[in-house]
């Protein structure tokens, strides 16, 4: 593929390109100099599921992994113990080391899911940063101004409403540009949010005498909710390791004014279907056979062309065209849980048992909203009891959940 083929192909979704021939000319140069580039993404392991925000970036990984380029993953195993800053109000709890294993290991075991990662290099940055001295801590300090770090927008704006600022948190975006020093990236990728400590990497890089790595950030896809970035802290995710039905589900009750950016940034169309499918919609199509195909097409990436069929029929029969009677409940023997040796438990309790993964201030926002239903009435008492003796029970929540809980 020529270079200017490569340069149509990656830059595709790409929001922001730092500086603003930084593709073509990196392109150019690995071509001049017969080699492939070095392209880094970063991870800090601070919570142990990717999903389709992180897959917007990894995506564009894969066209570069697949044009022979050199994929190199840092993750972040030493200043996940420090915290970086969230980009909110405060600052982000460190975690153990423990957690940060943990953690990491699942990531690099999701990353195969997008990306071939037996030709990735995987590198943690405890392997210079946990070996620096202080004097070598302050050399790398000394590199960049105060002024320079107050740019950062998060940072500006908690020192203007007179919020702490840990000075951990200042030092954090010279740890991640320090990473792009250490491997000699050409590329560094990431969201937009991460424009700010990606050019940390170049100013590095220039002040050791190397060549300054471009930076191409994507754009931060919106979470189900339609109101904020993808975030599990916002519960409005799709995980990659979502089931096929929770997967397809959760595309189908993205707002419609989404639709455009779904089928941009999480998609596997060609440009050619993309068109069509807009122009359809565009035409006065129903939103939902797009979303739909969007739905399909997200199911069948990360699971099989087989299970995003079921998916569909599933969702179909479950919410367009079932009574609540004839709807599909999964059964769940109380036997099984920690509840057997009750005669009476509250509605929040059950909903975590049947909902693990989600949060107990999650479970009762939805009850609260009459968002949960107990034998097809609502329930908007958290603390409500459901009795042994009324079992069998059905109990939906949320929009996709159902459940039968039995003796």
């Amino acid at each position: 593929m020529s270079t200017a083929d490569q340069v149509t192909l990656l830059q595709e979704n790409v929001e922001i390109f730092l500086p603003d021939n930084a593709l073509a000319e990196k392109l150019a140069l690995a071509q001049k100099e017969n080699r492939k580039l070095i392209i880094k993404l970063g991870f800090d392991p601070t919570a142990p599921n990717l999903h389709l925000g992180h897959a917007v970036v990894l995506k564009k990984l894969r066209q570069f992994q697949d044009l022979g380029h050199t994929i190199v993953i840092i993750i972040g195993d030493f200043t996940a113990r420090i915290g970086d800053p969230t980009g909110k109000n405060k600052s982000r709890l460190p975690l153990s080391a423990e957690q940060v294993q943990v953690n990491a290991q699942t990531y690099v075991n999701q990353l195969s899911k997008i990306l071939d990662v037996g030709k990735c290099q995987i590198r943690y940055n405890s392997e210079w940063l946990g070996s620096m001295d202080m004097g070598q801590t302050i050399q790398l300090l000394s590199q960049v101004t105060l002024a320079q770090i107050m740019q950062r927008t998060d940072f500006n704006n908690r020192f203007e409403k007179g919020l702490p600022i840990s000075l951990h948190e200042l030092a954090y975006p010279l740890l991640q540009g320090f990473d792009s020093t250490q491997i000699q990236a050409d590329i560094e990728m990431g969201g937009t949010d991460q424009l700010f400590n990606c050019s940390m990497g170049r100013q590095l890089q220039e002040s050791a005498g190397l060549p300054s790595q471009a930076v191409l950030c994507m754009p931060l896809l919106k979470g189900i909710d339609g109101s904020a970035k993808m975030s599990k802290s916002e519960h409005n995710i799709i995980g990659l390791t979502d089931e096929p039905q929770e997967m397809f589900g959760k595309i189908m009750s993205i707002p419609d004014a989404l639709l455009p950016e779904y089928l941009h940034l999480v998609t596997d169309f060609t440009p050619a279907q993309k068109q069509q499918l807009l122009a359809q919609l565009e035409q006065g199509d129903n939103p939902m056979v797009l979303k739909k195909e969007i739905g399909k097409n997200v199911v069948q990436q990360y699971h099989s062309p087989e299970t995003a069929q079921q998916a569909l029929a599933f969702f179909q029969n479950q919410f367009q065209n079932k009574r609540f009677e004839e709807k599909e409940f999964t059964q769940i023997s109380l036997a099984t849980l920690p509840l057997i040796a009750q005669n009476s438990f509250s509605l929040l309790e059950v909903c975590k048992m049947l909902k693990p993964e989600e949060s107990k201030s999650n479970l009762r926002r939805l009850i609260e909203a009459g968002s949960v239903t107990v034998d097809g009435e609502k329930a908007i008492d958290a603390h409500s009891l459901l009795l042994r003796q009324n079992l069998p029970l059905k109990i939906k929540i949320g929009k996709r959940s159902f459940f039968e809980l039995t003796v």
